[in-house]
C-alpha cells in the first residue's frame, strides 16, 4: 500500500524535533559539566588561597611576637611588610600573599574619650585638634558637636552634652535605634553617631576617612613612633603640617634614638613644643594584620587584630574576618 506523503512529512518533522532535543540536552549537559568542573576548580583555588593567606597571617604574627625590644617604630621588620610579601613568591608553587601590618596604638583611642560620664580632657582636646585639621573641611562648631555626640554615644548617662545626642535624638529618627551608652565594639558604629557622615567616615577624593585614624583597641596612649602625620599634628597645639613631616622623616632614620617619647624635641623647630607625656608612648601591643592570598585574578583576604605579649611570646586574636 502506498504511504501517505503527509505521514512521511510528519515523521521527518518528529525526527528533526527529537534530534534537536537530543542536541540541546547534550549541549546543556556539556555546559553543566564544564560549569561543575570550573566550580570545583574555583573551590579548590579558594581553599588553596585561604591557606596561603593564613600562612601570611601566621608569619606576620610570628614576626610581631619575636620583636623583643621595648621600642616599636616604622623601621622594624613588621613595618616593612612589602619585603615579607615579596619573599612569599618563593614559598608556594602557585600563588603568594601580600601582607599589611598596622599598629593600632598609633591611632586615636576613641573609647578613652570618656571617663565614667565625663570627658577625658586630654583625649577630648586631641580629638578636637584632629578634626579641626584643614583636610576635614569642618568648622569649629561642627567639630565640637561631633565630639560631644561621640561622648554621648559612649557615656553611660542619657543627658545630652552640648549639641550632642542621646536616646531622645536617635529614637526620633525615621529609622529609630537606641543610643549605645557604652564603648564602641566596632569602628563602624561611628556611622550611627550624629554628625558623622559617610564621607567623613570613609573619606573621599578630597578628604581623609576618619576610620583610618581611630581605634577601639587602645589603653589610651598613642605611639609617637608609628602614628600617622595627621595624628602627630594633633598631639599638641602649634604642630604644623611641616613640623609633622619633619617628625616623620626623623623617626624613619634608623640612626636616631626613638626609645624616649621626648625625641621630638630633637626635630628642627620642635624645641618650643610640649606634648603631654601621659598621651604618648613608644611601645605597642595591638596590631592589625591583613593577609591576602592571590593567584592570578583570584584573591582571598584575612583581616585580624592581635594583642601580643613579648614577655610570654604569645598573641591573642581579638578579631578575625575572612573575605
Amino acid at each position: 500500500m502506498r504511504q501517505n506523503p503527509t505521514n512521511r512529512g510528519i515523521a521527518l518533522v518528529l525526527v528533526l524535533l527529537m534530534i534537536s532535543v537530543i542536541v540541546a540536552v547534550t549541549i546543556q549537559l556539556n555546559v553543566a559539566s564544564r560549569a561543575e568542573i570550573q566550580e570545583a576548580a574555583n573551590i579548590g583555588d579558594g581553599i588553596m588561597l585561604s591557606y596561603i593567606a593564613k600562612s601570611g597571617f601566621n608569619g606576620a604574627e610570628a614576626i610581631l611576637i619575636e620583636d623583643d625590644n621595648n621600642v616599636d617604630s616604622l623601621t622594624e621588620d613588621w613595618a616593612n611588610a612589602d619585603l615579607i610579601s615579596a619573599m612569599s613568591e618563593a614559598l608556594f608553587s602557585r600563588g603568594s600573599f601580600i601582607l599589611f601590618i598596622e599598629d593600632e596604638s598609633g591611632k586615636l583611642p576613641i573609647n578613652k574619650l570618656v571617663e565614667g560620664t565625663d570627658y577625658n580632657n586630654a583625649i577630648k582636646e586631641l580629638m578636637l585638634r584632629f578634626l579641626e585639621s584643614d583636610e576635614f573641611n569642618l568648622d569649629e562648631q561642627q567639630v565640637r558637636d561631633i565630639v560631644d555626640a561621640i561622648k554621648d554615644w559612649i557615656d553611660a548617662d542619657d543627658e545630652p552634652t552640648g549639641f550632642g545626642a542621646e536616646n531622645s535624638y536617635y529614637k526620633g529618627l525615621d529609622t529609630p535605634y537606641p543610643c549605645k551608652n557604652g564603648p564602641l565594639d566596632s569602628i563602624d558604629e561611628l556611622l550611627k553617631i550624629k554628625g558623622i557622615t559617610r564621607d567623613l567616615f570613609y573619606g573621599s577624593e578630597k578628604t581623609p576617612g576618619l576610620r583610618h585614624y581611630v581605634t577601639i583597641h587602645s589603653e589610651g596612649k598613642i605611639n609617637i613612633n608609628t602614628a600617622r602625620p595627621m595624628i602627630l599634628r594633633a598631639l599638641a597645639d602649634g604642630i604644623t603640617a611641616e613640623m609633622a613631616a619633619d617628625m616623620d622623616e626623623f623617626r624613619r632614620n634608623e640612626s636616631n634614638d626613638l626609645s624616649d617619647t621626648s625625641w621630638y624635641k630633637d626635630v628642627t623647630g620642635m624645641d618650643a613644643v610640649t606634648i603631654d607625656r601621659n598621651l604618648i608612648t613608644v611601645q605597642s601591643d595591638v596590631f592589625t594584620i591583613i593577609s591576602t592570598g592571590q593567584a592570578g585574578s583570584m584573591k582571598k583576604r584575612i583581616t585580624g587584630v592581635i594583642k601580643r605579649s613579648i614577655t610570654n611570646r604569645t598573641a591573642t586574636v581579638l578579631s578575625w574576618k575572612v573575605d
